[in-house]
C-alpha cells in the first residue's frame, strides 16, 4: 500500500492543478484578482549621475497603490535603461520577495555621455490607461567620449542641478524617526556608527534601504523620495484600460514562460499536445504543460531559477513535425516615455569630472580585492525527490559506458535495441504494475527523447543517477518511472535539433548580492590597497526591528561632505525618507 501512496498523491495534484491555463484563471480568482486591482512601483537608486565606471545601485518596492503596502499581486518585475533615442540598453528581471527586490548595473565605457531613463514596471501594470510605470531621470557622463550630440537650450522646468544646494530638502528628523551619527566628522578609513531612531515601534516590519554617498558635483537629477511618491501615487489613474479577453496575464505565481506550436502537417492537430520546459542546472526546473485549441502553451516558474540554459520543446515520437514559437517579452510602450533634452557640462566641472574618473579607474583595478559577494542560494528541491533512489557513481566502481553502467551498478534500470535505435526504461518491484508508458528520462533536467546520444555520452562526467520506480504522474501525463543524470559540471549539451526545440537567449531573474564592505578594524591589514569609494555604504535590505537601530560603515580615502539617504515604507504602508549629511576630512 506503501507503493501506491505516490501515485495517489500525483493524482490528486493532476486533479487540482489540471493545465497551465486553468492554473491561471483559479489563481486569480483565489487572490480576489480583478481588472480594479492595481500595482505600482517605487526605485531607490543610490545617485541619478554616474561616471563610466561606476555602479548604479537600486532597490525596488511593488506596492498596492492605495495604501503603500508590498503588494501581492506581481512576483516579477522590470527594471530598463533607456538613452535619448529610447534604445533600451540594460533590462532586469527581478523575483520579488514580499514585493521587493534589488539590482545594480555597471556603467561601461560603451555608453555615451547623456541623459537617459530608468524605467520599473510588472508585466500586470503595462494594462494601464495610462504610463504609470516608474520613471528616473539618470545622467551618464562618459569622460572618454566626446559628445556628439547638438546642444540644444535647456527646457523649462527642467530639473538639473550643478550643486548640493536641494540634497538636503529632507528632514534629518521628523515627529518620530531621527538620524544620529557618532560625530560629524570623521577622518579617512574612519568607522561611522549610525543610529536609526524611532519613538514608537513605527518602523518594526517594514521595508527599507540605505545609500550613503559623497555629495555630487556633477550635474544631477533631484530623486523622488518615498513621501512625495506615495502622495503621487494616491493621486494617480491605476484604472485598467483593455478588454479582459486583451489582458497581459500578471506574474501572480512567478515567471511566466508562454509561447505556441505550429503544426508543419496540416492532418496533426496542435491541441492537447505535451510541451516541456526546462532550466538546465544543479537545481533544475522541469515544467510541462498542454497546448490548448490554438497550440497555446504557459509554464509558471514559482522560484528563481537563475541558470541561463533554457530548453523549450514538443514531448511527442511525431515532434519533428511542429514547431515553437515563444512569445516575446512584453516591454512598455517607449512613446509613453517622456522625452529627454540633451545634456550640456561646463568646463568648470572639468576638474571634479577628472578626480571622480580617476576614482572610479583605481577602484575598478582593484575589483578583484573588493568583489561582491552572490547571496546563498537555496538549492531547490527536484521534482521527484524524495522518492529516488540515487547512485553516486564516484561510490561504485567507474565503467565508461552507460552500458556498463546500467548492467554493473543501476539495476533497476535496463536496456534495449531494436532496428538501431536504443531505449532505457525502469524495472517496477512487480511486473504486473508496470504502465506502458515510458520512462522519463532527465540529464541536468533536459528531457531527452532520443536516448541513442546518451550511449554515446562518456559517464566519467556524470556525477549521479537518480531512479524513481513505478508509475508516475507529472502534470497530466504518466510515466513509468524516471531516470534522471546530472553531469559534474551541469553542462551537458544534447544534440537533439529540430523546430519541435527551442534554446532561447531568455533574460533571468537577478541574483541577490551582498555587496562589498571594508573593514579597518586592522589598519595595517589592507594599509596598501587604495580606496577611492565615492559609495561607501549600499543596504539594500535593511532590518529595523528595534527603537534604536545601529549601522557601521567605515569612510574611503574620498574627503568632502557625504549624505545619508534613508528610504523605504513602515509596515502600515507610512513612507519613510531621512537624510543627514557629514564631512570627512
Amino acid at each position: 500500500m506503501d507503493r501506491l501512496k505516490p501515485i495517489f498523491l500525483a493524482l490528486l495534484l493532476l486533479v487540482i492543478s489540471s493545465n497551465s491555463w486553468a492554473q491561471q484563471t483559479i489563481a486569480s480568482k483565489d487572490k480576489g484578482l480583478t481588472t480594479a486591482t492595481s500595482e505600482t512601483i517605487f526605485v531607490h537608486a543610490n545617485a541619478t549621475t554616474f561616471v563610466t565606471g561606476e555602479t548604479l545601485f537600486y532597490k525596488l518596492y511593488c506596492l498596492n497603490p492605495e495604501n503603500s503596502k508590498p503588494s501581492n499581486i506581481s512576483k516579477i518585475a522590470y527594471v530598463e535603461l533607456f538613452d535619448t533615442k529610447k534604445t533600451s540598453v540594460f533590462k532586469h528581471k527581478l523575483f520579488l520577495e514580499n514585493g521587493m527586490g534589488q539590482g545594480d548595473f555597471f556603467v561601461p565605457t560603451s555608453l555615451k555621455t547623456g541623459n537617459y531613463k530608468l524605467i520599473a514596471h510588472t508585466t500586470w501594470m503595462l494594462n494601464k490607461s495610462e504610463a504609470t510605470f516608474y520613471e528616473m531621470d539618470i545622467i551618464i557622463v562618459n569622460p572618454f567620449q566626446v559628445n556628439e550630440e547638438k546642444k540644444s537650450e535647456k527646457k523649462e522646468g527642467e530639473t538639473v542641478s550643478n550643486n548640493s544646494s536641494t540634497a538636503n530638502s529632507n528632514p534629518t528628523e521628523t515627529e518620530n524617526l531621527a538620524l544620529a551619527l557618532n560625530k560629524n566628522s570623521f577622518s579617512n578609513r574612519d568607522l561611522v556608527q549610525l543610529k536609526i531612531k524611532s519613538l514608537t515601534d513605527l518602523l518594526q516590519g517594514g521595508n527599507y534601504s540605505l545609500s550613503v554617498r559623497k555629495l555630487e558635483e556633477l550635474p544631477f537629477k533631484k530623486q523622488l523620495s518615498t513621501t512625495n511618491f506615495s502622495k503621487i501615487a494616491s493621486k494617480a489613474n491605476h484604472s485598467i484600460a483593455k478588454k479582459e479577453s486583451d489582458l497581459l496575464l500578471p506574474e501572480l505565481r512567478g515567471e511566466i514562460i508562454s509561447g505556441k506550436i505550429i503544426s508543419n502537417n496540416e492532418n496533426n492537430s496542435v491541441e492537447n499536445k505535451t510541451v516541456a520546459l526546462s532550466v538546465s542546472g544543479k537545481s533544475f526546473a522541469f515544467k510541462t504543460a498542454k497546448t490548448n485549441t490554438s497550440g497555446n502553451f504557459i509554464f509558471n516558474l514559482e522560484k528563481p531559477y537563475h541558470y541561463s540554459d533554457v530548453t523549450v520543446q514538443v514531448m511527442s515520437e511525431s515532434r519533428q513535425d511542429f514547431t515553437i514559437i515563444l512569445d516575446e517579452s512584453k516591454s512598455i510602450n517607449t512613446n509613453l516615455i517622456s522625452n529627454q533634452p540633451v545634456l550640456e557640462l561646463n568646463k568648470e566641472l572639468k576638474t571634479s569630472l577628472e578626480e571622480r574618473s580617476v576614482a572610479s579607474q583605481i577602484e575598478n583595478a582593484y575589483f578583484s580585492k573588493k568583489t561582491d559577494s552572490i547571496a546563498a542560494i537555496q538549492n531547490q528541491n527536484l521534482f521527484y525527490n524524495p522518492l529516488s533512489k540515487d547512485y553516486i557513481l564516484d561510490d561504485f566502481a567507474r565503467f565508461p559506458s552507460l552500458k556498463e553502467t546500467i548492467t554493473e551498478v543501476v539495476l533497476e534500470m535496463y536496456y534495449t535495441k531494436s532496428k538501431g535505435k536504443y531505449s532505457i526504461g525502469v524495472r517496477d518491484n512487480d511486473p504486473l504494475r508496470e504502465l506502458s508508458e515510458s520512462a522519463l528520462v532527465l540529464i541536468d533536467g533536459l528531457a531527452i527523447q532520443d536516448v541513442d546520444e546518451l550511449f554515446e555520452y562518456d559517464m566519467a562526467n556524470i556525477y549521479k543517477i537518480s531512479i524513481v520506480q513505478g508509475g508516475y504522474y507529472y502534470g497530466s501525463n504518466a510515466y513509468n518511472g524516471i531516470i534522471s543524470f546530472i553531469t559534474k559540471n551541469n553542462d551537458f549539451v544534447s544534440k537533439a535539433k529540430g523546430d519541435y526545440l527551442l534554446k532561447p537567449e531568455m533574460i533571468r531573474p537577478l541574483k541577490k548580492k551582498i555587496y562589498y564592505k571594508p573593514d579597518y578594524t586592522n589598519a595595517a591589514k589592507n594599509a596598501r590597497i587604495p580606496d577611492y569609494r565615492y559609495q561607501i555604504a549600499w543596504i539594500p535590505e535593511l532590518t529595523l526591528d528595534k527603537v534604536e537601530n545601529a549601522v557601521s560603515f567605515y569612510t574611503s580615502d574620498i574627503t568632502g561632505t557625504f549624505e545619508i539617504v534613508l528610504e523605504g515604507f513602515t509596515a502600515n504602508g507610512t513612507p519613510v525618507s531621512l537624510k543627514k549629511s557629514f564631512e570627512v576630512k
